[in-house]
């Protein structure tokens, strides 16, 4: 069976996040002032070929902890669907 992942990586709220900041002060500059608290992540979509749904699924948290997220800054969070 063939899966699909979608995986949201973001910075720890806890952590400054650089180019957030940057992007929050600019909103101001393009007459947006009332937007504020940016945070910029990764977006990660991936085929999983996988016997079931739950194995793609430890699949791909396999592969955050392993490459796609630094866990020390970043939280991830994912979805699995069937394609």
């Amino acid at each position: 069976m063939k899966f699909k992942a979608e995986i949201d990586v973001m910075p720890l709220e806890a952590l400054l996040d650089p180019q957030g900041k940057a992007v929050t002060n600019s909103m101001t500059n393009l007459g947006l002032p009332e937007i504020s608290g940016v945070r910029i992540g990764k977006h990660i979509t991936l085929l999983v070929e996988a016997k079931d749904k739950k194995t793609a699924e430890t699949k791909v948290d396999a592969a955050c902890k392993k490459l796609l997220c630094n866990e020390i800054m970043e939280f991830y969070k994912f979805t699995v669907t069937e394609v």
